[in-house]
């Protein structure tokens, strides 16, 4: 797969969304001593088996599609870090997530008994600016059968061995039962992959989730 600059949607140009993640909290680069490496989860069965032709970083809207995705819209934010705390340019960001309805795309599916969001893209990726930044347009994960909300992430590029992990919601009830949260047995680990829900435009929310490379 070739990433490749992904700007053409107005909504993700719009100054109001872009000041508001501004305002998100902003981890700064600190000592090696400071920073908590990101623990590595599992991928999941859900990886897609095949890509849609939309893989940009707007998730809510798809292309040839008039509606948006159903869910409220969240704006996912961050750096790629390694542990010294020096940003990494150039690295491929992937996310993917289940829609609305607990359903994901691009996967066998018959097993999925709920109606798909069709116009949720499903997976995104993007590519970190020099500064290690990255950005996506999606919605607030929602739970289903067994798990607690979250959004996959995964992490390569030049050098990089590939990483993937989970990004949950802090203060989410369901955390403390879901069985790959669970597997993260250090507090300071489980912390940088918790995320607060902010609100960045209106309705819509914000999230910022750096990732370090340990």
């Amino acid at each position: 797969m070739s990433a490749q600059p992904l700007s053409r949607r107005p909504v993700l140009r719009s100054v109001l969304s872009l000041a508001a993640l501004a305002q998100l909290p902003r981890a700064p680069a600190l000592a090696s001593s400071s920073l908590v490496a990101t623990p590595r989860q599992t991928a999941g069965p859900f990886y897609p088996t095949r890509f849609p032709d939309d893989v940009d970083n707007d998730l809510v809207i798809v292309t040839g599609r008039s509606q948006p995705a159903q869910g409220q819209v969240t704006h996912l934010a961050g750096r790629v870090l390694d542990i010294a705390g020096l940003p990494i340019r150039g690295a491929q960001v992937e996310i993917w997530q289940c829609d609305v309805n607990g359903r994901y795309h691009h996967v066998e599916s018959s097993w999925q008994t709920q109606r798909i969001d069709e116009n949720f893209q499903g997976y995104g990726r993007t590519v970190t600016q020099d500064d290690g930044s990255y950005r996506f347009r999606t919605i607030r994960p929602v739970p289903y059968s067994g798990r607690t909300p979250h959004i996959h992430v995964a992490v390569a590029g030049a050098g990089i061995e590939r990483f993937i992990t989970q990004m949950y919601l802090a203060g989410e009830p369901m955390n403390e039962r879901d069985p790959v949260f669970g597997q993260i047995r250090d507090e300071p680990a489980r912390q940088s992959v918790l995320v607060a829900l902010e609100p960045a435009d209106g309705r819509e929310l914000g999230a910022r989730f750096d990732i370090v490379l340990g």
